[in-house]
């Protein structure tokens, strides 16, 4: 019985965290799958959404300044619409640029975020980070094993709710106009359409996503700190959406779900096999490995598992 406790404990922990990690997946799908947006920092943006919804719904602590106590739905909304702002501001400014340059520009915004993180101590906590964030439900389930599958439930609506409406969004005409401008800018501007302003939206929309990944990990884990939200985490989304399939939302949410499943292997048996003194160094193992699979889905299926079918392909 306790072994079923245990693995069950397990798979509804590892489906909690791919669970944000495949909505996070789906905005940077949005941004790059459908309209070509070269956004490199996606670490930033999900930085924002959690720190947002933490600092609404945390109690207030003496020596920082937030600490709302708000319910939890209102500061999962309060995450995306503040990172939506900042989307709006920060594609406001740098759409413009093209390619390296807007990655480039969108890796400094987030390493930037993440350095503000770090030293503002009388609003994010700094390097000690924010504590005692809410966990929704746990009146009604308590703690434990009840608790995270509650939380995996609400996890997963979301996550097919967000798939849903994105679904909805790529198959109107608004969806075919972000194909086209990604396909030529150029041709679509001929025909009427104002590319930079359905690059913005999309750029928003994305971000409001990864908002919303980044507070739904924030509510799980319970504590947050400025090196949770180093660029490592936005390689590991690059690689869940290139693994899976860009252009494809299915591709999005397959290729969390395998990558976050390839990470967290490779952590246990390092964790297994080699000798604790040795760990600190191996862990930069998990990177390698992540590379070694992009570059070989790259060789063998460069589309992805599930990626864009040739008929809208670029």
């Amino acid at each position: 019985m306790e072994n079923i406790t245990g693995w069950l404990s397990y798979a509804s922990f590892f489906l909690v965290f791919a669970s944000a990690y495949a909505i996070i997946s789906l905005g940077l799908n949005l941004q790059w799958g459908f309209t070509g947006l070269f956004n490199v920092g996606v670490a930033g943006f999900v930085a924002i959404g959690a720190y947002t919804s933490a600092l609404l719904t945390t109690p207030q602590v003496a020596g920082r300044m937030a600490g709302f106590g708000l319910p939890v739905a209102v500061g999962v909304i309060g995450a995306m619409l503040l990172t939506g702002i900042v989307g709006l501001v920060v594609g406001a400014l740098a759409l413009r640029l093209r390619h390296d340059y807007l990655a480039i520009t969108t890796f400094g915004i987030a390493v930037t975020i993440q350095v503000l993180a770090n030293n503002l101590n009388s609003l994010t906590g700094g390097p000690f980070g924010v504590q005692f964030i809410p966990k929704p439900l746990q009146g009604w389930l308590g703690t434990g094993l009840a608790w995270t599958m509650g939380y995996l439930v609400l996890c997963l609506v979301l996550l097919a709710l967000v798939y849903r409406v994105l679904q909805s969004l790529v198959h109107s005409p608004w969806g075919r106009v972000l194909r086209a401008i990604r396909e030529d800018e150029d041709a679509a501007a001929s025909l009427g359409k104002r590319a930079f302003i359905f690059r913005l939206q999309s750029f928003v929309i994305g971000s409001m996503l990864m908002g919303l990944g980044g507070a739904l990990y924030a509510h799980f884990v319970g504590f947050i700190a400025p090196e949770d939200f180093l660029p490592i985490l936005t390689f590991q989304l690059w690689a869940m959406l290139i693994v899976g399939g860009s252009g494809n939302n299915r591709g999005a949410v397959l290729g969390a779900f395998v990558v976050w499943f390839f990470w967290t292997t490779a952590g246990d048996l390092m964790r297994e096999l080699i000798p604790q003194a040795q760990q600190a160094r191996a862990a930069a193992l998990q990177v390698v490995l992540i590379g070694a699979l992009i570059a070989t889905m790259l060789v063998l299926r460069p589309r992805g598992i599930l990626g864009e079918k040739l008929s809208t392909s670029r």
